[in-house]
């Protein structure tokens, strides 16, 4: 990670930030990214698995310089992974030392082990700290994976960047961190909570612009193939798929084929490695074999009369 970098000052740095960090982006993920920034509000993205939310804050933070704080979200995430949680096992030698000095006011050994030295920060708390390189990107990563009592925890963190703590009481941030927030969209996220972002939907990118982040991100890849693979799992999306292939599958997909040395798609190429690219075995079997090789005849064609680039 580089040196602290001042937040841009308008949708155009924006744009060249993002590029600085190998990151392909359109105007209108830039304009909103500016005006979180600009704002200091949390930037909630949503979008399928694999188009590249996650990646945004991971860019922010090595462009910006600053630290990446990431929470990780899973069902039945509580208080105690995401927040703090005290170090039980300290406070009870803390106890036993107490009482082995004859220390007998309760009271006074009860303020003494719910004192910070004995309190384990999260990803939460960790975010809301001071820090040298400037306010972390805290990247509530996947919110939709979590149950609705953690997301009514969050709105007191996204609105007044601070945590309570019962032992402690408020603990705010001094600067309030870069917070990007994403949703695979695997369930509704709850409106109080989205009140509190700005939005933005991250979609499967075009032909061009897929064609330029494998350009960017793959550039081992030779041109002939890049442009048949973007062709490729274009023409897969519009399949009646259980998950179709993100960004992050394109760019698999490329990096295997190069491996293999292959300079063009053909059939036998395409069955060889639709591991890569699809993920659930009734995709690949409905594409495998005929399907993929009518999809490569088309995809053939199109670019003999049209490119992409």
């Amino acid at each position: 990670m580089g040196e602290q970098s001042p937040l841009p000052v308008s949708v155009d740095e924006t744009l060249a930030l993002l590029s600085s960090g190998d990151y392909v982006g359109e105007r209108s993920l830039a304009t909103v990214l500016f005006l979180a920034l600009k704002l200091g509000r949390p930037l909630f993205l949503e979008g399928e698995a694999g188009v590249g939310k996650t990646e945004i804050a991971k860019v922010l933070a090595d462009t910006l310089g600053r630290r990446l704080v990431r929470l990780q979200c899973y069902e039945g995430l509580d208080v105690s992974a995401a927040v703090y949680e005290w170090n039980y096992p300290r406070q009870m030698v803390e106890i036993r030392v107490a009482e082995a000095a004859g220390a007998g006011d309760r009271a006074s050994l009860t303020n003494d082990i719910f004192d910070e030295r004995f309190l384990i920060e999260r990803p939460l708390l960790q975010a809301l700290r001071p820090d040298d390189r400037g306010a972390p990107v805290l990247l509530i990563d996947e919110l939709d994976r979590t149950d609705e009592p953690f997301e009514a925890f969050l709105l007191e963190v996204l609105s007044d960047y601070q945590i309570t703590i019962p032992e402690l009481g408020s603990i705010a941030a001094a600067s309030p961190p870069i917070v990007i927030v994403t949703s695979n969209r695997t369930r509704e996220i709850h409106d109080a909570l989205k009140r509190r972002c700005l939005y933005h939907w991250i979609d499967y990118p075009s032909a061009e612009r897929e064609l330029e982040i494998l350009t960017v991100k793959a550039p081992g890849a030779p041109a002939k193939l890049s442009r048949e693979i973007v062709s490729f799992v274009q023409a897969l999306r519009k399949e009646d798929l259980f998950k179709l292939p993100g960004i992050a599958e394109t760019l698999d997909w490329a990096e295997a084929l190069t491996q293999l040395d292959k300079v063009a798609l053909d059939p036998q190429a395409i069955d060889d490695t639709l591991g890569v690219l699809l993920k659930y075995q009734d995709d690949i079997a409905k594409i495998q074999g005929s399907e993929a090789a009518r999809l490569l005849s088309d995809v053939k064609s199109e670019l003999t009369g049209v490119a992409i680039a």
